[in-house]
């Protein structure tokens, strides 16, 4: 699907494209959204350029992701994706070409920053393919750190929640939310790291080089991405910490389970042994024919049980 964003329209528009089509000249976005080969070629015979391949984009080495070529400049960030399950992400790599006075997008998955973008852009006054470009940057950005600033409230919940549980309840639940807002902390660090690249590299772009808005504006985007390079990076020790300190305590409760077994093995372990004893059938047993037998093996096995359990609680081990 291709999608155009004309200068001062509400919004894009999706079109469709043919053999010898042409781009409008008040156009300044084209986005194409998971594109078939046909209307991959048909951008690139219309631009005179060649777009890189799902596979291409897919590359994670920087000469792949970020190039100039014949006055273009092409950019590869990745960002991320809702899948199936409305809690899961994956990554998801989107590229950014600044061409002939265009902005080109390539991605194979719906993003929601790019939505919230085309929603806004009647609003932003969008009046160049460059402005576009930082503008959209910007709404991805501020969607990453929606993202950091959610999972963050989660993990405070669970943090409270590991902390302030009853005894003997069940950590697989909170564990499981942990492990998933690890992983998408990670994912975010690395979109943002991405981002971090491209903006580095965009600065060489000769439409952003030519206009000093645009360059404050890349500035603003450089302090925000490594603002929540960290943020990320600190979020993720926290939840380190968390996995740490629930091991902690489920390692503690099992201890104490460990410790009590232990405790009563060694409590009930003499009076046994009387009984044990007592429960012998020999025919020659002194105290057989005892008339206090019966009660004198019952105290036996009261004090040997009594003794053991002074003794624990003395020591603080009971």
């Amino acid at each position: 699907m291709l999608k155009i964003l004309k200068r001062g329209a509400a919004g894009p528009e999706a079109v469709a494209v043919n053999s010898g089509w042409i781009p409008p000249q008040d156009a300044l976005w084209l986005d194409l959204l998971t594109p078939t080969r046909e209307e991959e070629l048909v951008v690139e015979e219309a631009l005179g350029l060649a777009l890189p391949t799902r596979e291409e984009m897919s590359e994670i080495e920087p000469s792949s992701r970020l190039y100039q070529t014949h006055g273009a400049t092409f950019m590869t960030a990745t960002l991320l994706a809702r899948r199936d399950n409305a809690k899961s992400r994956a990554d998801a790599p989107v590229t950014f070409v600044l061409a002939k006075g265009l902005l080109i997008t390539i991605r194979y998955d719906e993003l929601k920053a790019f939505d919230l973008f085309a929603e806004r852009a009647q609003a932003l006054e969008v009046a160049s393919s460059s402005s576009c470009l930082f503008n959209l940057l910007d709404t991805v950005v501020e969607r990453l750190a929606d993202l950091l600033e959610h999972t963050g409230a989660e993990v405070e919940t669970v943090s409270a929640a590991i902390f302030a549980r009853p005894k003997g309840a069940q950590f697989e639940a909170l564990l499981t939310e942990l492990a998933r807002a690890q992983s998408l902390t990670s994912m975010t660090r690395n979109s943002l790291v991405s981002l971090a690249r491209l903006f580095s590299f965009t600065a060489l772009a000769q439409e952003v080089m030519a206009d000093r808005e645009c360059q404050a504006h890349l500035k603003t985007l450089q302090r925000d991405a490594q603002s929540l390079t960290e943020h990320a990076g600190a979020q993720s020790n926290h939840i380190a910490f968390l996995l740490d300190a629930a091991l902690g305590l489920i390692n503690i409760e099992q201890n104490g389970i460990i410790k009590f077994f232990s405790v009563a093995a060694v409590i009930l372990m003499p009076p046994t042994l009387v009984a044990s004893i007592y429960g012998m059938n020999f025919k020659h047993m002194p105290e057989l024919d005892f008339p206090f037998g019966y009660p004198m093996a019952l105290s036996m096995m009261a004090i040997s049980a009594i003794v053991p359990i002074l003794w624990f609680k003395r020591r603080g081990w009971f």
